[in-house]
């Protein structure tokens, strides 16, 4: 068993981190959770169990790691600091359902990682996610086509966008491609005081539940995103206008015009006020 016991004090911690010389990178976006009562909070809301495979980018020092070693199948924590590895090895070493892997989860081939680390079991992810790659990681765990659920800690800001409704100033591309994909939904806060260093931003723990269909097929959905792109790209112009910027070479603007009245749509209306629903009856008409 791990000793949970270091999770509990922060100056345990932080000397576990000055007895290997370690210091905290900015341009890592390194923040360590210090309050043991967040990362259990954290792995009951994923309603990840045994039959479930983890993967965890930014393990840190691992107070989130041994939350979910105790209830998942197996943990597959990636670790980009080269520092950081020896410190979890040291404390998962003779766990046998954790394996921590030295590695940047955006350069990984993350379908194989997982298939050889968690074969039989039903994937997941479950992270504290370093603030400079949220929406790339996201988008890679999205992409990848192997996760059940994706539970991460991103910034509040990132969590609203994700979960922002037509029409209002945080809606935007990023928020279509979440839901198209998932349902995102917002957990619970993280003030800037539950880590170390000190964020100078609050944190959200979202959960998305990837969905089980695609609403539309691999082609549809080219077209579907590439129009979602060019309704945000320039999200004060009408929806007419940002569209004709992208599909000139291929739509005149009156027939860019008749296609958004076709849908029901004012020729007037910004791309922003949107539903999904009204993208794939857009994208269909294209």
């Amino acid at each position: 068993m791990i000793n949970d016991e270091i999770y509990k004090n922060t100056n345990t911690m932080r000397d576990i981190l000055t007895a290997h010389g370690f210091k905290f990178s900015k341009s890592m976006g390194q923040n360590f959770l210090v309050d043991a009562n967040i990362p259990k909070k954290i792995v009951q809301q994923s309603n990840v169990d045994s039959s479930c495979g983890v993967l965890e980018v930014g393990p840190g020092i691992g107070a989130l790691t041994s939350e979910l070693c105790n209830v998942a199948g197996h943990v597959t924590a990636i670790e980009l600091d080269k520092r950081l590895v020896p410190i979890l090895n040291n404390i998962f070493g003779d766990q046998e359902n954790v394996s921590i892997i030295q590695g940047d989860v955006l350069k990984l081939d993350i379908g194989k990682t997982v298939e050889e680390t968690m074969s039989g079991l039903s994937h997941h992810v479950c992270a504290n996610l370093p603030y400079n790659i949220t929406t790339p990681a996201i988008t890679a765990f999205i992409d990848s086509g192997v996760f059940k659920s994706i539970t991460v800690m991103v910034q509040r800001e990132v969590a609203l966008r994700m979960c922002a409704k037509p029409g209002t100033s945080d809606y935007g591309a990023f928020t279509v491609y979440a839901n198209y994909h998932t349902t995102p939904e917002i957990l619970f806060n993280v003030p800037p005081e539950c880590f170390i260093p000190r964020p100078k931003v609050t944190s959200s723990i979202i959960r998305m539940e990837v969905r089980d269909t695609k609403l539309l097929s691999s082609e549809s959905e080219k077209k579907f995103f590439r129009i979602v792109r060019a309704a945000f790209g320039q999200r004060r112009k009408t929806l007419v206008n940002a569209l004709y910027a992208v599909f000139e070479k291929t739509h005149s603007k009156e027939r860019i015009a008749e296609i958004v009245t076709a849908c029901g749509f004012d020729v007037r209306i910004r791309g922003e006020v949107l539903s999904i629903d009204d993208f794939i009856k857009l994208s269909a008409m294209f």
